[in-house]
């Protein structure tokens, strides 16, 4: 495929309910898409998952459209690619700038998909029909308002609950949530927001049968999160510290964690993350997909990842409806008794809706 033509959007579109963790509070999400057209007029979408601060990664949303404009479209512009897997090659010789690299790359996978006549599930050798989506909940004002978010994220079907903590919402919140909910798949999100200093709390922890704790310690950290893995019982799961396969290698060679997070977005895109899914499973680590607060485009290259055996446990993916009044996508994504079924028509297998996506944009760019 070559590709003659690149769009980039910049959006925003507002969250039904704000998003609260320890480093922050969203009420709208910006973000940037991007739309690739090749020489037989074939159309592929990928969505930037960036924030407009940088305080999940050091990317944002203008830094990417820089990377974007100024280096990486002009890698792929016009060249002859033969499959997807070669764009993370060409990329190599820019150092990390992941989320920009991914929005790209997506929308290869998906023309590629479409070229070949799969679904992009089964262009990146995904095996399921449907996937068992969890549901990620933020903060919340107080801890009724927490325990009835739970509640009712539990009677749409939602096949496990993850819950943010940070210093002073954490302990006790866990303690009543798992009162009230005995049985319920649980799991803690930190955000990186604790040290070592607090090993007895996690040990205190434990006691709460909770799935995993996803990353407790530094972003860039896997030697504190080993030694705390050695003093805890609860699996520890990995998201910020995991950005390459490389760094998924380390982090299981050193024992720092039980489970991995896998975002396309932060690892650099889907040839990234199928490698680490696939080390993952020869290493009998179960992995799962986390979600950036992606509209329908992200959301929909989240479901084909989610399609891989080695996504055993509950991804973030959950419904349109749960995060937009509108989504840019027909159909929106519809989670039903805790499952997303996988599409079966060729690409991303969502249809973008152009006219959500003109009252979402804010401004436009295009490159030939």
């Amino acid at each position: 495929m070559k590709i003659t033509e690149i769009t980039i959007r910049h959006l925003t579109m507002h969250l039904k309910n704000p998003f609260t963790t320890s480093f922050g509070t969203f009420k709208d999400k910006e973000f940037l898409l991007i739309e690739t057209i090749d020489e037989k007029g074939t159309v592929g979408f990928g969505e930037c998952v960036a924030f407009e601060t940088p305080w999940y990664t050091e990317e944002t949303v203008k830094t990417c459209w820089h990377m974007l404009e100024d280096f990486l479209i002009p890698l792929v512009l016009n060249k002859e690619i033969s499959h997807p897997d070669e764009v993370s090659e060409i990329f190599k010789s820019i150092r990390k700038n992941n989320m920009a690299k991914s929005a790209i790359e997506g929308a290869f996978w998906d023309i590629y998909a479409q070229q070949t006549n799969q679904t992009l599930a089964q262009a990146l050798g995904g095996n399921k029909k449907k996937i068992e989506v969890g549901i990620s909940i933020g903060i919340q004002e107080t801890v009724e308002k927490q325990l009835a978010v739970i509640d009712q994220a539990i009677k749409n079907g939602y096949k496990r609950i993850k819950v943010k903590i940070k210093p002073g919402w954490d302990l006790e919140l866990i303690r009543i949530i798992r009162e009230h909910f005995p049985k319920v798949q649980l799991m803690a999100d930190a955000n990186s927001a604790y040290t070592l200093n607090d090993i007895e709390l996690f040990k205190q922890l434990d006691q709460y049968n909770l799935m995993m704790i996803e990353q407790p310690l530094a972003t860039d950290d896997i030697i504190d999160h080993a030694k705390l893995q050695k003093q805890i019982t609860t699996p520890i799961c990995l998201d910020e510290s995991i950005t390459s396969l490389e760094d998924a290698r380390k982090a299981i060679e050193l024992g720092s964690c039980g489970v991995i997070n896998i975002k396309i977005g932060r690892v650099g895109g889907l040839t990234e993350a199928k490698k680490i899914h696939d080390l993952c499973e020869t290493n009998g680590i179960p992995v799962w997909c986390g979600g950036m607060l992606e509209a329908g485009i992200g959301r929909a290259h989240n479901i084909a990842l989610t399609s891989l055996s080695n996504f055993v446990l509950p991804g973030d993916t959950a419904g349109s409806n749960h995060y937009w009044e509108e989504d840019i996508i027909t159909p929106e994504v519809v989670a039903q008794d805790g499952y997303i079924a996988v599409p079966q028509t060729s690409g991303i297998g969502y249809k973008p809706n152009r006219d959500a996506i003109q009252k979402f944009t804010i401004s436009t760019r295009h490159y030939k």
